[in-house]
């Protein structure tokens, strides 16, 4: 199978590995993939990066609390680094790709992956993206696993051949295409997260952010449609009265998760009744 029938088949789409098992030393200690950036955790972040329709992704560390669906496992001995996590992690995965991802990357795009996937070369064992700086990024790569599963082999079989040994020492030997990437942003620190953080609203999207945050803290899989819920609750306060707004946002929720009825069309049809509500109040002896 070629690469290119590779990436047009859906079943041969990566599958992703995310390594969160890490000590976060540089963070005091702290639970790394559980730390919040624009309400979401680090990790819950990442998973929304991963792609969609295929097989869970593999997440290697201490099991927590996510938004999506995923296939734990924990490298051993624990905390013994990135390749006993990898290795961990390509035991659970049977597509021929697999994308390695770090649990830490709060603004990895859905586009990322599948950009590197279609990136891969057949003469390449992998596509990762490099910084401006002209750094690698092999914590945002795309691999192929017969590659991977090899290096880590040729390394030694036992797990105390892998732990404690830095991640080139895999990927050394292979063949990498190399992608220009957006600055890397992964969060080591304290001031890394605050950065992170900060970037929410220095970017414009603190009302998506938020969307997505309340999305994945209710388990809610709606396509929100943003701006027709913002028309129809500002029609609401404007043409009938201003707490009308947040009550008519949650009845349209509330209908789409009962009767299926898409969001936008709900909206739609609020926006229109708070039209003809707000047009009686403004004529009130007018007949039809």
């Amino acid at each position: 199978m070629t690469a290119a029938s590779e990436h047009q088949d859906p079943d041969a789409a990566p599958e992703a590995v995310v390594l969160a098992g890490g000590a976060a030393r540089r963070l005091g200690g702290a639970d790394k993939p559980a730390v919040r950036v624009g309400g979401r955790t680090l990790l819950d972040r990442v998973l929304a990066g991963c792609p969609a329709g295929g097989p869970d992704p593999v997440v290697v560390g201490p099991r927590r609390r996510t938004a999506r669906p995923v296939r734990w496992t924990r490298e051993e001995p624990p905390g013994g680094g990135p390749l006993p996590a990898l290795a961990a992690g390509l035991a659970l995965t049977e597509r021929p790709l697999v994308a390695v991802l770090a649990a830490d990357l709060p603004f990895l795009d859905a586009a990322t992956v599948p950009r590197l996937a279609a990136a891969l070369p057949p003469d390449a064992d992998g596509a990762l993206l490099v910084d401006p700086g002209g750094r690698d990024q092999p914590l945002t790569g795309v691999y192929r696993a017969a590659a991977l599963r090899a290096a880590l082999a040729a390394l030694g079989e036992a797990p105390a051949a892998l732990a404690g040994r830095p991640l080139r020492a895999a990927l050394g030997g292979l063949r990498l295409r190399r992608l220009p990437g957006p600055p890397a942003l992964d969060c080591d620190t304290w001031p890394d997260i605050a950065v992170a953080r900060a970037a929410i609203g220095d970017h414009g999207v603190v009302l998506e952010e938020w969307i997505a945050a309340v999305k994945a803290e209710l388990g809610v899989e709606l396509d929100v449609d943003t701006k027709a819920l913002l028309d129809a609750a500002r029609d609401a306060a404007h043409g009938v009265t201003r707490p009308a707004a947040p009550l008519t946002t949650f009845l349209i929720g509330y209908a789409a998760g009962r009767t299926g009825l898409p969001p936008a069309e709900a909206a739609a049809r609020v926006a229109a009744l708070a039209e003809d509500w707000a047009r009686e109040r403004a004529e009130p002896e007018a007949r039809p």
